[in-house]
């Protein structure tokens, strides 16, 4: 069901007291900014302080550290980030007092309506690449756009910015339906696969939203023509389809082996050539999904290129951290088995003489339900070392453990701790090999403590 909540508008107007529960959040701190630009009193919390929060109070918003009933006193309306819960002592008392109490996502979907260009990017993978690609296009064709992504992104020194043009580009996120909240212009879907089963029934729960989302995009929709699930989900919808297929409206020509080079060809006419900075077949759809945004929002194919020439990868994705014992250490958030696949499919064709893959899974219930895969993906690697399970928002009512993944991958290696990784791989790692450490929690501080 479609959240869009008609009363948030209310409260987004120049001498509104707003207060924002958890504001040093990675995606709090960009509302909160965006909202005091717009003349909304903005008061903030959190529990620690922090280099987002002292930059909050050097631009001007009271942020209390702690948090605390007396910190609401004279808000109007109270936004929460996810981790906020109704037993959050300013959450309780706003619900008490009667003061409205939104989510992030509600807020930031309102935000939204004010932009002539809002780019929402969705996907099951590569939301995170994708965005900050259409990001060094749009910074390429000066159109100061607001951004918001779920990573670290070098061109903007954060996750995100506030600008002051007419666009607003946005990674948009399907876990607890939270893109339904988003009134985009052009809607981007990127594949769409099994996740997030704590709260989706199956796959074709995952595809109804999917088609929720896309449906609800006021200008058009991209959409990966090659991947099945995505088309299936665009059923009854008129879109513009991408992928490396020539079926597809937009699609490539002339190829490389490596993925990192190809024509882009948009309705059977040359739109631009691509020289990408990053590697693996992923990547080279990833990109395409921007050449195909950017074709549709009217800029021209060398602003295009230049852009995506310029992209060397977003924070945690393959990101190169630096060498020990002769081997090369990187890092990548990839926590489902279809990004196992492609970061380690990649990595095969970058020469190395020994692939070792350092991997921490991510929530059990994502562990639990797709185990046989993660299995198979990570049998791709010449050796794997096993943390425990980061539980992120879960508890373990299943017993099960990442032991029981190295039970069924020969020679795994299982350890109980990140300073355990750490020293296996400070014993084994030599000349030739890639190292990396994958997974969406605290994994890559396994292979920081080498360097």
């Amino acid at each position: 069901m479609v959240k869009h909540n008609k009363n948030i508008e209310a409260y987004f107007q120049s001498g509104k007291r707003v207060h924002l529960v958890g504001i040093g959040g990675v995606s709090m701190r960009p509302l909160g900014l965006v909202l005091k630009g717009m003349g909304v009193l903005v008061t903030g919390s959190d529990m620690n302080a922090s280099v987002s929060t002292d930059e909050l109070i050097a631009k001007g918003i009271d942020v209390a550290i702690g948090h605390r009933e007396e910190n609401i006193r004279g808000a109007d309306c109270i936004i929460r980030t996810a981790a906020a819960h109704n037993d959050n002592p300013e959450i309780a008392a706003a619900r008490a007092a009667g003061i409205p109490v939104f989510e992030r996502a509600q807020a930031w979907g309102e935000i939204m309506k004010s932009y002539k260009n809002a780019i929402c990017i969705s996907g099951t993978h590569g939301k995170t690449t994708t965005t900050s690609m259409v990001t060094h296009i749009m910074m390429e064709a000066q159109k100061d756009p607001t951004v918001m992504i779920g990573g670290y992104l070098p061109l903007l020194h954060a996750g995100h910015r506030v600008g002051h043009g007419d666009t607003i580009v946005m990674e948009s996120c399907e876990y607890c339906d939270s893109f339904l909240n988003f009134f985009p212009t052009l809607a981007v879907v990127l594949n769409i696969e099994e996740d997030h089963l704590d709260y989706f029934k199956d796959l074709q729960d995952i595809e109804k939203s999917f088609h929720q989302f896309a449906e609800s995009s006021k200008s058009g929709i991209l959409a990966n023509g090659d991947d099945v699930n995505t088309v299936d989900a665009m059923k009854g919808l008129k879109y513009v389809s991408f992928g490396l297929e020539e079926s597809n409206r937009i699609h490539v020509r002339n190829i490389t082996d490596d993925y990192r080079s190809y024509d882009v060809i948009c309705d059977d006419e040359y739109y631009c050539h691509l020289n990408l900075g990053v590697v693996g077949r992923h990547n080279a759809i990833n990109a395409l999904a921007a050449a195909g945004t950017a074709w549709m929002m009217g800029i021209p194919g060398d602003i295009c290129a230049r852009g995506l020439a310029s992209f060397h990868g977003a924070g945690r994705r393959m990101e190169f951290k630096g060498k020990f014992n002769g081997a090369d250490i990187y890092d990548d958030y990839a926590h489902h088995p279809g990004e196992l696949a492609a970061t380690l499919d990649a990595v095969k064709t970058m020469g190395y003489k020994r692939v070792i893959a350092a991997f921490q899974p991510h929530t059990y219930t994502r562990t639990k339900a797709l185990f046989d895969d993660f299995v198979r993906e990570l049998k791709k690697a010449d050796q794997v070392v096993l943390a425990e399970i980061y539980a992120a928002r879960e508890r373990n009512t299943s017993g099960i453990s990442s032991m029981d993944l190295a039970r069924e991958i020969p020679g795994a290696v299982f350890c109980e701790t990140l300073p355990d990784v750490t020293a296996w791989i400070r014993s084994n790692a030599r000349e030739g090999d890639i190292v990396l450490t994958i997974g969406a929690g605290d994994i890559y501080r396994a292979g920081e403590a080498l360097l």
